[in-house]
């Protein structure tokens, strides 16, 4: 479990695909004595999870394996060296949730529409998401792009808008988003249940 708050923007170092999977390693300013093997760090959104980690320079190298599910249904495929990724810790008991509840689950992949800029503001992106995931997004409502959380501004037929605020733009990766990149989405975990359980009583 996440909270869509990024804790780190680490770099691709190795991108390497095998027959069934992709190793990927990432350098981060995380502590390695702190990270386990086994751990759950929010790669993008997508949960991943730790097969090896150590230190490196005043930060940690760590990898990760990516099945074959995942690169189908995430970016992940893509990532090649020198990308830089959203990470986030698994969610403690006892934590401050200041996002929102994100399970590292990616319900599809969007496109960034259009990206308007606004001194001192921020900039206000729209996305296109898969046609199957816009009953679960819902205005004022939660979504995790690329695994941060964000509040949704409106909703169209098959797009979204959302306003990201300075701070996030510099914490994060999205401030490189430009129209035509690829996201993983989750939306919320609530409308998800909701949805299904509409669906199942009908």
């Amino acid at each position: 479990m996440f909270t869509g708050i990024i804790s780190s923007v680490g770099t691709v170092v190795l991108a390497e695909r095998g027959p069934k999977i992709k190793r990927l390693g990432i350098e981060s300013n995380y502590n390695a004595e702190t990270v386990e093997l086994g751990a759950s760090i929010a790669h993008n959104g997508c949960c991943l999870t730790v097969v090896l980690a150590g230190s490196e320079g005043d930060g940690m190298r760590h990898f990760v394996d990516v099945a074959a599910e995942s690169l189908a249904k995430t970016t992940l495929g893509s990532w090649r060296v020198g990308d830089l990724v959203n990470l986030e810790r698994s969610l403690r008991v006892g934590d401050e949730l200041g996002g929102h509840f994100v399970q590292g689950h990616v319900d599809g992949i969007g496109e960034v529409l259009k990206v308007d800029f606004y001194e001192g503001a921020g900039q206000r992106m729209r996305f296109r998401a898969p046609q199957d995931l816009m009953p679960l997004i819902a205005q004022k409502g939660s979504i995790a792009v690329d695994g941060v959380s964000l509040t949704v501004n409106e909703v169209g037929d098959d797009t979204f808008d959302v306003m990201i605020i300075p701070f996030t733009l510099l914490a994060t990766t999205l401030g490189n988003l430009r129209p035509g990149d690829k996201v993983n989405l989750e939306a919320d975990m609530m409308a998800r249940y909701a949805a299904r359980l509409i669906e199942a009583r009908r």
